[in-house]
């Protein structure tokens, strides 16, 4: 079935961080061609930080100081001083990285500090940078901009500075260990996708059909026409590329959904701008954490956008789930998310309401994990291969099980 195409140019307490970093082989990270590829800070202005003695932004982690620590911990409100510290990587990564920094205070101090704290900062040349620099300021801009309004439980952030050129960052979050992260490959329990969905609820009720959203934080994207036909030209390459790539592990049906719903594209995003809210953008199951006491965080923000909501909803339980799981559990897991909605203050929006959205959102997983796989900047392996393919058959499933090409067609 390949096709000859080429792709066109008030917040719950927080526990947590992530041991990945951006620029794994990932669906959300893809370093797919950027619509404009110009290296921007996101409309963070460096000069509107909040009147503390901010902590440098720094490319190389043994360039933080106790001192330097110390700092950026006192950014986010902790009274305290730190007299040393060691690090180690956690996750590895071609341009950005992440290391766990152990802190010891210094003697005499009373009152809560961490332990342990995870550091997140860029790598590699200029010129790969700016192929991800979307990610730096969509993160760092969550940080600064959301995470507080957030009902979703994410990482407490002491400090997210991103240079004016929008190349460097440093983030200073707070450690999850020993909370673990799912995986894909894996799926997870009922139980655990039911706490995930309501957890995503605490996202988009705060942010729900909110005009206000573009204006607050201009780095935001939220796809438009241009940005859609964009969107196609990338997305038919990448699914002709997929099924070319995966010709034997993919059954016919698989294929031939992939590659429907790469045309299907522009058609779909026309239909999904009815609803809005703030979208995580690659809510599975790599980017959860999962505490023993049945908690779950949120991590990894770089594909944060303006959004159908129905989106993250979709790709969530189609992809964590077995197809067989999901026709069991699908109808009581969207009823919990939206009985979270309106636990949070959305009005006018029913049980239908919410399905009808979630079928639509279905798209988005095979979008999703094709331009991830194609376009992705590590290196390709038995893993990654298994992750792209349990997203994009998973969802595919359900794009048949749900009918969701036949509501995209002419009337």
């Amino acid at each position: 079935m390949h096709r000859d195409r080429a792709p066109s140019s008030a917040r719950q307490p927080t526990v947590g961080a992530h041991a990945t970093d951006p620029n794994t082989r990932t669906p959300g990270n893809a370093g797919a061609p950027d619509k404009t590829g110009a290296p921007d800070n996101g409309g963070l202005d460096p000069s509107a930080r909040p009147a503390v003695d901010q902590p440098r932004i720094l490319d190389d982690p043994a360039e933080v100081t106790a001192e330097w620590m110390t700092r950026a911990l006192r950014a986010g409100g902790a009274d305290v001083e730190i007299a040393a510290l060691r690090f180690e990587q956690i996750g590895t990564g071609q341009l950005g990285a992440s290391y766990r920094f152990h802190l010891e205070r210094s003697p005499g101090q009373v009152g809560h500090s961490p332990a342990t704290v995870v550091v997140k900062m860029a790598v590699g040349d200029r010129a790969t940078r700016a192929r991800i620099a979307r990610a730096y300021r969509q993160e760092t801009g969550f940080y600064r901009t959301f995470a507080s309004s957030a009902r979703i439980r994410v990482p407490h952030c002491w400090s997210a500075d991103i240079s004016a050129d929008g190349l460097s960052f440093t983030l200073v979050l707070e450690d999850a260990h020993p909370a673990r992260p799912g995986r894909q490959v894996d799926g997870c329990t009922i139980e655990q996708a039911a706490v995930a969905v309501r957890n995503l609820a605490g996202l988009h009720a705060p942010f729900w059909n909110d005009r206000t959203l573009a204006s607050r934080a201009p780095w935001l994207r939220e796809a438009d026409d241009a940005g859609l036909r964009f969107l196609d030209g990338i997305l038919r390459g990448a699914a002709d590329e997929f099924v070319r790539r995966y010709a034997d592990e993919l059954s016919a049906a698989d294929a031939g959904t992939l590659l429907r719903a790469a045309d299907e594209i522009t058609r779909w995003g026309r239909a999904i701008r009815h609803r809005t809210s703030l979208i995580h953008g690659d809510y599975r199951l790599d980017n959860l954490m999962f505490g023993a006491a049945g908690d779950v965080v949120t991590v990894d923000w770089q594909t944060l956008e303006i959004g159908f909501p129905g989106r993250d909803l979709a790709y969530f339980l189609s992809t964590a789930l077995s197809p067989a799981q999901r026709r069991r559990h699908e109808e009581s897991l969207i009823t919990a998310y939206q009985q979270r909605l309106v636990e949070l203050g959305v009005d006018g929006y029913s049980a239908a309401d919410c399905f009808a959205d979630y079928r639509l959102g279905t798209l988005h997983g095979p979008m999703t994990a094709m331009i991830g796989c194609v376009y992705a900047a590590g290196t390709q392996t038995a893993d990654s291969d298994r992750m792209f393919l349990s997203l994009a058959t998973r969802s595919a499933c359900a794009i048949r099980d749900l009918g969701t090409l036949e509501l995209l067609r002419p009337s």
